[in-house]
């Protein structure tokens, strides 16, 4: 497929690309999410002006989807800006004040709150007890400690022994339990609660890297994925302002939304091909007839392209790369799309008339006491909701009221959003009263 890539020449004459020089190129961009919105205004503001968005929804702003409630904004998609430090949405964010830092440091997404720099994140156990907070810190330290070690993999060019099966989780789970085992300071209980917080660590991990399971994640290549240095942000008023900002200078006839695409014709070598799609568009101008692309969409239109950006997700391209490229892409991108990988991470938002959480709280962290020599982090479909990792507390209430928000991941995500709301409710503030007695 053609790039879309502007070179210095284009840059400067945006025709010279070898483009017939009575018209501007043809640029169509799939997907109206960040992506898609930037790329059409990048192009627009070089000098493009035959630019079209294709978005299959009915809103722009892909996975950034801000809902208000009461006087509260809730994220259902992204949240935080995570980093600052030549990060292109905090400074477009910072540039229109919207902006409120929660964290002072960097990896910091998993191991406190992200909605407060205030409070501490109180570990509880399936039995109620709260793990001490100087026990925490401990096992916080080591596990950070081997965390680091599983980015030398990939940093350092270190070899993979055939222990740790070249997976994060195995990797992690062994080398923290030898610590934890070997350590003479702990007493039995006290090695038995940092051995069950290996699991929740883990699956706190395991929504960070949107997996189902941290044994899915290739320890060779894990240390290639670096946090942006810097403090994590919210924007109160809403992601969805950083999308708002993008699309205000991309006119509304460029956009098409409820505009799915079925398939993209391109690299049109085969002439019986080119046939088709030419008859099909006979209603075309003559010169819209010799395209290098066409687009073609669910409701049967033929957009002519000299140029396609594909901005749709990895789990789209996952889904639909085989159906949606004709010709199939190159062997080397099809691996690349296949071999990535990709799950599904859920928020779960509770809300209570009055908070059950000490005013310190700002998270609460469910350590199950039988998981400290699991090996697994798959779990059968009635229990879903042990793979449920935290609730935050949305902070302030003055703004949010009293809600907490819940992280969930993989197979048992799917499960769970089979459920109606009823159901999630009652099972998440069952689960709630049994690590803290309440509500």
């Amino acid at each position: 497929m053609q790039s879309c890539e502007i070179s210095a020449d284009s840059t400067d004459d945006p025709l010279s690309s070898g483009l017939r020089r009575k018209r501007q190129p043809r640029i169509v961009v799939i997907g109206a999410g960040l992506a898609g919105l930037s790329a059409a205004k990048a192009l627009l503001e070089s000098g493009f002006t035959d630019v079209t968005v294709l978005e299959a929804t009915d809103r722009i702003g892909g996975r950034v989807q801000s809902v208000k409630l009461g006087h509260a904004t809730f994220e259902l998609g992204a949240t935080w800006i995570h980093g600052s430090h030549g990060n292109p949405v905090y400074h477009l964010a910072e540039d229109n004040g919207l902006l409120e830092e929660t964290t002072d440091g960097e990896r910091s997404v998993g191991r406190i709150s992200l909605y407060s720099k205030n409070g501490v994140a109180y570990h509880l156990t399936n039995n109620g007890q709260r793990i001490p907070k100087d026990v925490v810190e401990e096992f916080s330290d080591l596990y950070n400690e081997v965390y680091n070690l599983t980015q030398e993999f990939f940093q350092r060019g270190k070899p993979v022994n055939a222990e740790s099966q070249n997976s994060v989780g195995v990797f992690t789970r062994d080398v923290v339990r030898k610590r934890v085992k070997a350590d003479p300071d702990d007493t039995e209980a006290i090695k038995r609660l940092k051995l069950a917080m290996i699991q929740q660590y883990l699956k706190v991990e395991s929504c960070e890297s949107s997996s189902h399971s941290m044994d899915e994640v290739s320890l060779s290549e894990f240390g290639e994925w670096t946090e942006i240095p810097g403090a994590h942000h919210i924007i109160p008023c809403g992601f969805i302002k950083i999308v708002e900002i993008l699309a205000r200078s991309i006119p509304e006839s460029v956009i098409q939304l409820r505009k799915p695409v079925k398939c993209i014709h391109w690299n049109q070598s085969v002439s019986k091909e080119i046939e088709r799609v030419a008859d099909h568009n006979s209603d075309l101008p003559e010169e819209d007839k010799g395209s290098d692309v066409f687009v073609e969409c669910e409701d049967c239109e033929f957009i002519p392209a000299d140029h396609v950006i594909v901005t749709v997700s990895l789990g789209v391209l996952k889904k639909r790369h085989e159906s949606l490229f004709h010709p199939r892409l190159p062997e080397e991108k099809v691996m690349a799309i296949e071999k990535l990988g990709i799950n599904t991470t859920d928020k779960i938002f509770l809300e209570f008339e009055e908070p059950f959480w000490s005013s310190e709280c700002n998270s609460i962290q469910f350590v199950w006491e039988d998981e400290a020599e699991s090996e697994s982090l798959t779990y059968p479909e009635e229990l879903w909701y042990k793979k449920i990792c935290s609730f935050d507390v949305l902070y302030p209430p003055e703004r949010y009221g009293h809600v907490l928000s819940g992280w969930i991941c993989g197979e048992e995500a799917l499960i769970m959003e089979k459920c109606d709301d009823e159901t999630v409710a009652e099972t998440c503030t069952e689960m709630l009263r049994k690590f803290t007695g309440q509500p």
